[in-house]
């Protein structure tokens, strides 16, 4: 059994003798249905146990603590009442506290923020004795620590320091040996790097602060992970990440789909690389100042969230993939940050119908909805299971702190599913069942460190050459915004967003990044990857996606193998040694290193993975007989966006328009011969677009469907018949005013009829 965080300190040597006994609620031997929440340790000084029941209550959480001595004992829980700052009606996270099988008569998370609320007093004999967390409701309710005394003057610990004290943490923190390169942050970005680097005879630690890896692109968040990979001017950046890389079919979807297990694999099968889950840096300890006279880290402490322990993780080198920049903060390195206007956090959710309902309790203390203030939800696509979710829109904290707001932002987007999901249930599916909520937030934008380039949406768009290109971009300049249509009756804080996509990313071949984005311009041995590189806000809309970030790692993990064997910092790298990390770039990302100074090899039977990559073209037109016009002949107005995400379109992609926007695409084909001609439209089905996407034939009106697939084999519908005179003109026009999602408009095919 894990030890317990618990200690028993006597005061008073005399008869009236005093002890204090603090308890952190993440260290209790058993969580039972609780979960340890680990996302805002900053900003409340703890992680803490979450009972995250979707409206139903979560087992037990248990531990055992010694008394030193029998009698009375008063009793603490620090707790919050999460709708607090809001004051809504109720309090939903209540739960109880138990002591030897007996309930204290004081319910729990019933008033205020983060406080010591008491308990009442309990008689206890010496020895040990259980306790347990007995969630009411299974929505959120929090526990972060108990504390007992019997001494009718003490408080509980005000400060951090006070905690230590209570728990008996070493005056002196230990520190790991010395590794070559600590990665700190276990997603995409953070495994690349670390398996990057391993692969080049590093000796490398990766601290992630979640039991499982993967970040955004885990099974506890489950965002897909997007970004083309093996392409552009390196296209064996990316075989690394595809190695571990999922590929979900929804998002959200099932949890297997996003491979959990097989993440932690791939890190455990390298030999090089010391895994330590559940760590979190609190913590940079600076050493001596370079020759240049910037800032070196000598260590980062992290904390073990389960057992409050810390550890100073000694390296050369150090990676910041935390997404927040956490590092680089710690460590004094320049950043920019919105603290309005930013991207928001996602808290995605599904649900199901059931053949046996469950009775859903009154929430009072939700977000009071109605059908209309929120998008219905989807059906899941290639899936055994029939469910429906709640996707990347749900997001909020646009105008709130990124960082100091977090775990508001997160209960109010509780709110609104929780809302949403109750005028679901009350008003169209009876029997729907709340199958899954991401409890952990999937945060897209806080602080951006600063590299001795910060690259900029202008520079990609007019795609700026930079010596040191490297990892493609592919992904379009994607930022997001409150969506009107339901920002209305929350104007403060929307929760639903919608996506902006700026034009001018080479979404086939992507837009090197340049490595010098990728190191901090002022602490001489930090690089980064992931989200908080070195970028304007605008210029994360495209660098943000999982596979990009995971490219950005497997650079760094190559670079630290540079900076290691000649003796220099990731800036030295760029200046001295550009060519020989360029020529890194071009190895399989198999290939690696018995040691530190041997050549890199690829073993025997290593092949690389096999990517179904975005082709340069779709469909050649003039391979079609008939008349064939693409969407990059048609007359386009309005808001749509070229893309080529979805195969199989005619030429070189295909546009969507938002729904209910005023986007119009007008085809016009002249016809070479009179006579009956039938009239077929193109497009991808896909669960986001419209059910009624109307289209004019001739000013003939047609409603598709866009999310059912065509009904010929080559993706073609036919919408009908015209006949015409030889050299007359047949217009076709997309509209996507009043449909109930995108519009998709490819290509129309008039092929004559017999």
């Amino acid at each position: 059994m894990k030890p317990l965080r618990i200690l028993s300190l006597l005061l008073l040597p005399a008869a009236a003798r005093a002890a204090e006994i603090l308890v952190e609620a993440e260290s209790f031997a058993s969580h039972g249905g609780w979960t340890l929440d680990t996302q805002f340790i900053e900003i409340m000084g703890s992680p803490y146990l979450l009972a995250h029941g979707l409206g139903r209550p979560v087992a037990d959480a248990a531990a055992k603590v010694r008394i030193p001595e029998a009698g009375q004992w008063r009793v603490f829980v620090r707790t919050k009442d999460w709708v607090s700052p809001w004051q809504a009606p109720g309090a939903p996270g209540k739960f109880s506290l138990l002591i030897n099988g007996k309930v204290l008569p004081e319910t729990f998370g019933t008033s205020g923020g983060w406080h010591w609320q008491p308990g009442g007093t309990v008689e206890l004999p010496a020895g040990d004795a259980a306790i347990a967390l007995h969630d009411l409701t299974g929505f959120d309710g929090r526990c972060d620590a108990i504390y007992l005394t019997n001494d009718a003057n003490a408080v509980p610990p005000a400060t951090l320091s006070d905690r230590r004290r209570l728990l008996g943490l070493p005056e002196q923190t230990p520190e790991s040996e010395e590794y070559d390169l600590v990665v700190c942050g276990g997603g995409y970005s953070g495994m690349g790097a670390a398996i990057a680097a391993a692969r080049q005879g590093l000796k490398v630690a990766l601290l992630q602060n979640r039991p499982v890896l993967g970040g955004n692109g885990s099974s506890e968040i489950q965002v897909w992970a997007q970004g083309g990979t093996m392409r552009g001017l390196y296209p064996h950046l990316g075989e690394i990440i595809e190695e571990f890389a999922d590929h979900a079919a929804n998002s959200p979807g099932e949890v297997d789909e996003y491979g959990d297990a097989r993440k932690e694999a791939a890190i455990r099968a390298e030999s090089g690389i010391a895994l330590f889950l559940n760590h979190h840096v609190i913590a940079a300890v600076q050493g001596d100042a370079s020759l240049s006279g910037h800032r070196m880290i000598r260590s980062v402490t992290a904390l073990d969230t389960r057992s409050g322990r810390e550890v100073r993780f000694r390296g050369k080198l150090f990676a910041d993939c935390t997404g927040h920049g956490s590092v680089g903060a710690l460590a004094g390195a320049s950043f920019t940050m919105l603290e309005k206007g930013h991207l928001g956090m996602s808290n995605m959710w599904s649900w199901q119908p059931s053949a046996t309902p469950s009775p859903w309790p009154d929430t009072p203390w939700a977000l009071q909805l109605e059908p209309g203030d929120f998008p219905p939800t989807r059906k899941a696509e290639k899936t055994a299971s029939l469910f429906h979710k709640g996707e990347w829109f749900w997001e909020s904290g646009f105008d709130r702190h990124p960082l100091n707001d977090l775990e508001l932002t997160r209960d109010w987007n509780l709110r609104a599913v929780y809302g949403a999901f109750g005028t679901l249930r009350r008003t169209a599916n009876p029997d729907a069942h709340l199958s899954w909520v991401a409890a952990i937030g999937g945060t897209r934008e806080s602080r951006l460190l600063q590299g001795d380039v910060v690259l900029t949406d202008r520079d990609i768009v007019e795609k700026r050459p930079f010596p040191d290109g490297c990892v493609p971009t592919t992904w379009d300049l994607d930022l997001h915004y409150p969506k009107e249509q339901y920002a209305k009756k929350f104007p403060d804080n929307p929760f639903i967003s919608r996506a902006q996509f700026g034009k001018g990313v080479d979404r086939e071949n992507g837009y090197p990044i340049p490595y010098r984005c990728l190191y901090s311009k002022d602490v001489d041995n930090l690089f980064m990857a992931g989200r908080c590189i070195s970028v304007t806000h605008e210029a994360l809309g495209t660098v943000r996606v999982m596979r990009t970030c995971g490219m950005m790692g497997e650079v760094v993990g190559k670079a630290a193998w540079v900076a290691v064997t000649r003796g220099t910092t990731p800036r030295g790298v760029y200046q001295s040694h550009l060519d020989e990390l360029k020529e890194l770039w071009r190895q399989p990302g198999g290939a690696r290193r018995a040691s530190l100074r041997e050549p890199l090899a690829v073993p025997p039977g290593w092949k690389p993975p096999v990517v179904a990559k975005r082709a340069a073209g779709g469909l050649d037109p003039k391979s079609l007989p008939g008349v064939v016009v693409d969407d990059s002949q048609a007359a386009c107005s309005g808001p749509w966006t070229e893309a080529s995400g979805l195969p199989g379109f005619v030429g070189k992609g295909y546009r969507y328009a938002p729904q209910g926007s005023d986007a119009t695409a007008r085809f016009v084909a002249t016809l070479p011969t009179g006579g009956t001609w039938e009239v077929r439209m193109k497009w991808a089905p896909h669960a986001n677009r419209a059910t009624n996407a109307r289209v004019t034939v001739s000013g003939r009106d047609v409603r598709i469907n866009q999310r059912k697939a065509a009904d010929r084999p080559d993706g073609f519908q036919s919408i009908g018949s015209v006949t015409v005179k030889a050299g007359e003109s047949v217009s076709v026009t997309l509209t996507a005013e009043g449909g109930d999602g995108f519009v998709h408009a490819d290509a129309i095919w008039l092929v004559p009829v017999p």
